[in-house]
């Protein structure tokens, strides 16, 4: 006798079937059969990146993106002088003229990736002006870019020629020309420019005839030639020249050492250098390059990052004695520290530099910037209460203005801010071993690629994280193809919960790092990943006892109301102070044994504003108690007076007071004073 079982009972005993799924602190290398990985003898690579445009940003990711464009980065031509095109060294056939250094080749690193993720065709015209001016500069030797890197000349405007970042003499200044390869890389990503791989290879054979002086240790170059390392590497897995891997082994001996000491207190070389070591590691295979990267960030945390946002406190370099929650961080450090995060995360498959980059996206980055993104300032920090032009030194190390909003002044990060979202948005997915994909940054997306056996897969990703906890996943493809998808699971989120297609997924007892799905994927498969987000309290002891409060990924602030000011810059393109419009003084009233106790999560009513990061569009708010600290004021030239060491007792009257993340909040105390209760 047959056993006639229902079609749809059929497909609800499937979907109770447990689904198979691997859990696993950090993924394993491997090789990818359609994207480009490292090449033995490198170590093989856990997580690969995409081509540039096989990610879609959404929602309000790609809403940064749409007002970049519009804003100061997109118009840098009309507001910069480093990006004008005429008498430019940059776009010179024999690299004659001025504005030769540095500025233009940041803000090429970003511009053209936003305009491509934009298809904004203005955008991809100027920039393909700029990249093919630099592809015509090549000299027969190798060389290429403007004559006076060549021979070390000082950078326009700077103070002196004792500028940190400059070589005297006729030593030749590399480091420009680190910058200026990643948009030439990513212009190869999208065409498949023949001239490119020749063009790097005769750079970088001319390279191997420099004398040994070309890495000074007061040069930038010596401080920051792992952006060399990671172009040398791109190219010997595209090449397959052996002779790249013995000269990325010849600068990382010439390059500043990690091990013992830090080798350099600047806030940009930080960000960009401390992972120098775990680039090599790809070469070496020993671990110990890993441990010394690892060491440098708990080190340089330990010492000036006891503060929430991700980040440390060092306003042009990090000093003894200016550690508190008020020392600014310069916005260059901001983007860089992501790229180093992205990076590591790729070379390591270890997801806490996933976390470490998205801690900064979400609570660093964006008030370094005016909502609508036409103007920046220098410095942003975790307290930080008057943004205006006065001088603040020497409680602020730079003279001068460093905190107001213009698009005109700040040079650096004026245009290497431009990179900041753009990687963001093309990292958040990446080809994994095993010709699979992975989730590596929750945003609305989309993203194509190969994978399987080689069908081209498609996956929608719907999402309003960080201000919602549920990521969901839809799968298109011609047809079933098998292959492992990975989501990374935060390393706050204790009991996240998966599902395929309605069914649950079991991930064990307190599950860290990669959920990976290998299955047999169809068209219209769904997943569903829910990161329940809980109320925590991180307490600095090292820091005074302050306290931040933080909620998933995101760390909360005061909200304090802003007076915007026009003050400076043009008509067209304005400088902005902000003013503290409603009392900012407070102590918290919270229990960190029980924070959620504290607290009532407030979330904003309807949809989610395409711009999130705005003080009355903050997506969620916490109600909280708190007091006011008469004793704690604004000193006269407009700083937040540092925090005294806690826990404080004030007898003024228990107020309601309302925190926004950090993200949204221009004017901000994230770090608090704890209020002891009597």
């Amino acid at each position: 006798m047959r056993l006639w079982i229902s079609p749809f009972l059929l497909v609800a005993l499937l979907a109770a079937q447990p689904q198979p799924v691997r859990v696993a602190g950090r993924l394993s290398g491997g090789t990818n059969a359609y994207y480009t990985g490292n090449r033995a003898p490198l170590l093989a690579s856990p997580l690969m990146k995409l081509p540039l445009g096989s990610v879609k940003a959404g929602g309000w990711l790609r809403h940064q993106l749409d007002l970049m464009s519009r804003g100061f980065t997109g118009h840098l031509t009309e507001i910069s002088a480093f990006c004008k095109f005429e008498n430019n060294a940059w776009s010179h056939p024999q690299g004659e003229g001025p504005n030769g250094w540095e500025e233009l080749p940041y803000w090429l690193k970003g511009y053209y990736n936003l305009g491509y993720q934009l298809r904004d065709p203005r955008i991809l015209k100027e920039a393909q002006r700029w990249l093919d001016a630099v592809l015509a500069s090549q000299r027969p030797d190798g060389w290429f870019g403007g004559r006076g890197n060549l021979e070390g000349g000082r950078a326009p405007g700077a103070a002196s020629d004792a500028w940190p970042g400059r070589l005297a003499g006729k030593v030749p200044d590399l480091w420009p020309n680190m910058v200026m390869l990643y948009p030439i890389r990513s212009l190869y990503e999208v065409t498949g420019d023949k001239r490119i791989l020749a063009f790097m290879s005769r750079y970088y054979r001319w390279q191997t005839g420099l004398p040994l002086e070309h890495l000074h240790p007061v040069s930038w170059q010596h401080m920051r030639a792992g952006d060399d390392l990671d172009s040398l590497y791109w190219l010997y897995n595209r090449t397959g020249e052996s002779w790249l891997l013995e000269l990325a082994r010849a600068k990382h001996e010439r390059t500043a050492s990690w091990v013992g000491a830090v080798p350099t207190w600047h806030v940009v070389n930080i960000a960009q250098c401390f992972r120098e070591p775990a680039q090599y590691y790809q070469q070496t295979k020993d671990t110990r390059y890993l441990d010394v990267t690892e060491r440098a960030y708990a080190t340089v945390r330990g010492l000036y990052g006891q503060v929430p946002g991700g980040m440390y406190g060092a306003d042009e370099n990090a000093r003894p004695g200016y550690d508190g929650p008020r020392q600014g961080t310069e916005t260059c450090g901001f983007v860089e520290m992501m790229h180093s995060d992205e990076m590591l995360a790729r070379i390591t498959g270890d997801p806490k530099w996933a976390d470490r980059a998205e801690e900064i996206a979400f609570n660093s980055l964006p008030c370094s910037m005016t909502p609508d993104l036409k103007a920046l300032h220098y410095l942003t920090a975790p307290n930080q209460i008057q943004l205006d032009r006065e001088n603040k030194s020497p409680m602020i190390q730079n003279r001068g203005d460093m905190f107001s909003y213009n698009p005109h002044q700040y040079r650096c990060c004026q245009h290497n801010v431009a990179f900041g979202w753009p990687y963001y948005a093309e990292n958040s997915w990446m080809a994994a071993a095993g010709n699979g994909l992975a989730a590596v940054f929750y945003v609305a997306s989309e993203v194509s690629a190969k994978a399987g056996d080689g069908t081209p897969v498609r996956i929608q990703e719907t999402t309003g994280y960080p201000f919602e906890d549920t990521v969901n996943f839809t799968i298109s493809a011609p047809k079933t193809v098998r292959f492992p998808l990975s989501l990374r699971i935060p390393a706050w989120c204790e009991q996240p919960r998966l599902s395929v297609n309605g069914a649950p997924v079991s991930l064990g007892k307190a599950p860290r790092g990669w959920a990976t799905l290998e299955r047999d994927w169809a068209q219209g498969d769904k997943v569903r990943l829910q990161l329940p987000m809980r109320i925590t309290a991180t307490v600095w002891a090292r820091n005074r006892n302050t306290v931040s409060v933080n909620r998933g990924p995101l760390t909360y602030s005061l909200r304090i109301g802003e007076r915007w000011e026009k003050k400076g810059g043009t008509e067209q393109w304005p400088g902005f102070e902000v003013h503290p419009a409603t009392p900012w003084n407070y102590g918290l009233i919270v229990d960190p044994a029980n924070p959620a106790a504290s607290f009532e999560v407030l979330p904003k009513k309807g949809p989610l504003a395409a711009q999130p990061f705005a003080l009355d569009a903050a997506p969620i708010a916490l109600r909280a108690k708190g007091r006011r600290i008469p004793a704690w004021t604004q000193e006269t030239n407009g700083m937040v007076g540092e925090v005294q060491p806690g826990p404080i007792q004030s007898s003024e009257p228990i107020e309601e007071i309302t925190l926004i993340p950090m993200g949204s909040a221009r004017l901000r105390i994230s770090a608090f004073p704890q209020i002891q209760e009597k």
